[in-house]
């Protein structure tokens, strides 16, 4: 149980002893600043601790906010300062400082916990100070003072603050207007029902999942049944990140959860679309394929923008600056500007509402179709903008983001071999040089599956020159103004070749292959981001050299449609399939599940709007 060390003169009739009780802290009375430091010393290293000024006066959600996230190490509102385990060994200088510089007395005015905050910033300490916006926070001085607080306090409504802000400040239009008026209240209902946002999350994804299943039935019911399931499970998706906010329930854990389960839901939709098409004699799975191929090059477009741009260094005064930018800010001061823009890169409320609604009033191959236009032009649209933001953006990107594109490339034993013996003609080649020979190198491969026989040599001969144009791309590290496009190309590339080569085969089956095979390799893409984005690093090496890299995949799968009989490859597929599903899956879970037991930082990804 958390600890809250309250401290200064105690004021008759104050509440904070009950509200500090009812964020779950075991409160404890102190006299000064020596007696906190005796309790302060005497609470386990493993528990939260808390220094709260007894005269304290505000809203139970700024105290919530301030002393409870378990996002940060540090946190301060005023009149209050909180260390979790990790930063217990901070505080404790901090007190030691102040108790010896204020020689054991607290001063009627300024408060102990204030006087800590300070000592902290001054030690340099990362402390996390809430935005509280109309939420008040303070330590009244004299009776006047208490007075006024406790009116501004009794003036706003602590609770319509704590649902306003369980909503994400920027999300589409479908889920800002449709979803969040009423998905909102269903998280405060999971709160005081006890439930937490990991268990709403699996409701999701069943949910999901019985979607699918509707869907694969192939009647007009099932689809119907299936559109409704959707957009239930989208409920559920916002539900359970709003009831993380609302109740401040984030976890490493959760976060990977919720990121995971998103994908999986989606892509699972697709396959029971596809099977329910197949049932009334019609084959989607190279659309459905396709669909899942565009749209997890459409995430990694995102992810490796921003990790390019997570940390940039800007290069003169208005080297941050570009016409693009100062476009899309005067763009964003015309409200419905903001909107339209937000829609024509069909975020998933938008994109899950459009499947649900032609699913139900269509057919699988128009949703396809439907979904697969669309996105499309949003990956123009979305991409075209960042490429102009690049060019005209002068920075300099850190050794950080070279490192997070060389992760998300997953370049493989082979191209990492060759690499080596690449590197001083790297060097001397121009900064264009990494995306132009990863984007030929895949179009060649992708061109040559496109244009020849199944079984014929051309495609293994196109791998092994996209094996060597990779290796050039990653030769040197990924700093260019265009680098982040090199891990996009390579997913479209190995993707696209699996596609293609499963669908020139022409033999029952192999495309639900593909797609099985594509989806493991998509997952380990998509883990790899997350673990970045966790600052855990990316995947181990033995993994990453265990399923081939990107260049070993595409050449061993160019290989097998070259030695093997259609019926073959087909074979070849499932089992790759469910050989990568499995060592990926189980490393991942392993990972997530450990990372979660030994505390790691706890982590809310707010998601990208795709």
């Amino acid at each position: 149980m958390p600890t809250a060390i309250l401290t200064g003169q105690p004021v008759p009739g104050s509440s904070i002893e009950s509200e500090l009780r009812s964020l779950g802290f075991d409160v404890h009375l102190a006299a000064g600043a020596a007696d906190t430091e005796t309790l302060l010393a005497r609470v386990p290293g493993e528990e939260r601790v808390a220094v709260v000024d007894a005269r304290f006066v505000g809203h139970p959600h700024a105290l919530r906010l301030g002393l409870t996230d378990p996002r940060f190490p540090l946190a301060a509102i005023p009149g209050a300062v909180t260390a979790q385990p990790a930063a217990r060994q901070a505080l404790t200088r901090a007190m030691a400082r102040e108790n010896s510089a204020g020689d054991g007395t607290a001063l009627a005015v300024d408060t102990l916990a204030d006087r800590i905050t300070v000592a902290l910033d001054a030690d340099g300490a990362d402390v996390h100070r809430p935005e509280l916006g109309r939420l008040v926070a303070a330590v009244p001085a004299d009776p006047q003072a208490r007075n006024e607080a406790r009116q501004a306090v009794a003036a706003v409504d602590d609770e319509a603050v704590r649902l306003k802000s369980a909503v994400k400040a920027r999300d589409g239009f479908v889920t800002t207007f449709l979803i969040s008026p009423y998905s909102r209240y269903i998280a405060r209902w999971c709160a005081r029902r006890g439930l937490t946002p990991n268990q709403v999350t699996t409701a999701s994804l069943i949910t999901a999942l019985i979607a699918a299943g509707c869907a694969a039935t192939g009647t007009r019911a099932g689809f119907v049944a299936a559109g409704v399931l959707l957009i239930a499970s989208f409920v559920l998706d916002c539900t359970d990140g709003q009831l993380a906010r609302y109740s401040l329930q984030y976890s490493t854990l959760g976060a990977w959860l919720d990121a995971t389960f998103d994908r999986a839901k989606e892509y699972a939709y697709y396959a029971g679309l596809a099977l329910g098409a197949a049932r009334g004699g019609d084959d989607v799975w190279a659309l459905a394929l396709g669909a899942m191929v565009l749209q997890t090059c459409r995430h990694v477009v995102d992810f490796s923008f921003n990790e390019a741009n997570h940390d940039a260094t800007a290069l003169g005064k208005l080297s941050l600056a570009s016409p693009t930018a100062a476009l899309s800010d005067k763009l964003d001061s015309v409200g419905w500007t903001v909107w339209v823009r937000r829609m024509i890169v069909l975020p998933i409320g938008e994109r899950w509402a459009m499947i649900a609604v032609l699913t139900a009033l269509t057919t699988p191959r128009i949703t396809f179709y439907a979904l697969l236009i669309g996105c499309a032009f949003s990956a123009t649209y979305t991409t075209a903008g960042r490429v102009l933001r690049s060019l005209t953006r002068k920075a300099t990107r850190t050794d950080r983001a070279a490192k997070a594109l060389a992760d998300l490339a997953d370049s493989g034993p082979l191209a990492e071999a060759a690499a080596r013996g690449l590197r001083g003609t790297a060097r001397r080649l121009p900064a264009v040089t990494a995306p132009a020979v990863a984007l030929l190198g895949g179009a060649a491969v992708v061109a040559t599956a496109a244009l020849t026989d199944f079984g014929g040599p051309w495609p293994l001969v196109a791998a092994i020159v996209y094996l060597l144009t990779s290796a050039l791309a990653v030769a040197r590290p990924l700093k260019g103004a265009l680098d982040w496009l090199v891990p996009p190309f390579f997913r479209a590339a190995e993707y696209l070749t699996v596609l293609l080569l499963a669908a020139k085969a022409d033999v029952n089956g192999a495309l639900p292959a593909a797609f099985g095979l594509v989806s493991a390799v998509a997952y380990h893409h998509y883990d790899t981001v997350y673990r970045i984005r966790g600052d855990a690093g990316a995947p181990p090496q033995w993994l990453v050299r265990t399923i081939g890299g990107h260049e070993g995949r595409t050449l061993l799968i160019c290989a097998l449609a070259v030695l093997l009989t259609a019926t073959q490859f087909k074979l070849a597929l499932t089992v790759l399939a469910v050989a990568v599903a499995l060592v990926v899956l189980v490393e991942s879970i392993r990972f997530w599940v450990a990372a979660h037991k030994v505390g790691a930082p706890a982590v809310h990804d707010e998601g990208e709007p795709a």
